[in-house]
């Protein structure tokens, strides 16, 4: 019969404590609701979300259903809020903002999605304001109607008038971008005594944003006798709405556009990383 130490209980109690050491260990890890270190990379059509107990996301990054790389945020009832991309078309990602009725679903803040310099909403007054000469008479000289001078904001300005000429008479609307000379968009006839009206959709071509641009109205009489009068209905910048109205954009911020921006080339850098790899305990 073998020998049966005398401390055999001893040592049985001993491995179940031990047992019981290694058991509350293994159970001792960090909390899996932070990262204290390294990245979170989302990748290969993969995305992130983060949702209300509803069920209602309020967070969106990564590749879209649409194709693109986006990011969204989302209201507690599910309503967008702010998005990147997302788009129909692929190529565009456009940022927006949305507001808050549901049923309207309106952007109020984005930038313009056929020109990349500029901002596409809000929609911003265009300042035209009358000169001495809005309304003379017994001149036959072109004379300053109305003269708006701002920094390029949207990429197309719309402006609606009215002119009219006792005895006949002409107008013309010029517009002038910085460095280059005015361009003459249209001169047209004033029959005696009618009233014409003018709308003009002019894109801001050879403009960057921030740029200041001068449009100018001008009108004269056909005869000495004779009074002329212009008024403006409105004027403002808005976004483009087809292709066709994309400003031509300036050399300088075509040449500017060869170079990434700094904070594109930031994104892009990865800063390496100071834990070493390889496999650590959970306790680490």
């Amino acid at each position: 019969m073998a020998a049966v130490p005398q401390d055999i209980l001893d040592r049985i109690r001993s491995l179940e404590r031990q047992v019981r050491e290694l058991t509350g260990r293994s159970q001792m890890r960090p909390a899996l609701d932070k990262i204290l270190h390294g990245d979170i990379t989302i990748g290969e059509g993969g995305q992130l979300f983060a949702e209300t107990p509803s069920g209602q996301r309020t967070f969106i990054v990564g590749q879209t259903p649409q194709g693109d790389w986006g990011v969204g945020i989302g209201r507690e009832d599910g309503t967008a809020a702010l998005t990147v991309g997302d788009d129909d078309a692929t190529d565009r990602q456009m940022i927006r903002m949305w507001n808050r009725d549901r049923d309207s679903r309106q952007v109020i803040v984005m930038d313009d999605y056929y020109s990349d310099q500029f901002l596409g909403r809000p929609w911003l007054p265009l300042p035209m304001y009358p000169t001495a000469n809005s309304a003379m008479e017994n001149t036959t000289s072109w004379q300053f109607a109305w003269i708006g001078r701002m920094p390029a904001q949207n990429a197309v300005a719309v402006l609606n008038f009215s002119s009219i000429a006792s005895a006949g008479g002409q107008a013309r609307i010029t517009y002038v971008a910085p460095g280059n000379s005015e361009r003459v968009l249209e001169t047209w006839t004033l029959p005696a005594n009618t009233w014409v009206n003018k709308s003009f959709t002019v894109p801001l071509d050879d403009a960057g944003w921030g740029d200041p641009v001068l449009f100018q109205i001008e009108h004269r009489n056909s005869a000495s006798t004779g009074a002329v009068e212009t008024r403006m209905f409105n004027a403002y910048t808005r976004n483009t709405f087809t292709e066709a109205e994309a400003p031509d954009v300036p050399a300088r911020t075509a040449f500017a556009a060869a170079a990434p921006p700094a904070f594109e080339a930031d994104l892009a850098t990865t800063p390496e990383s100071p834990v070493e790899p390889g496999l650590r305990r959970v306790d680490e």
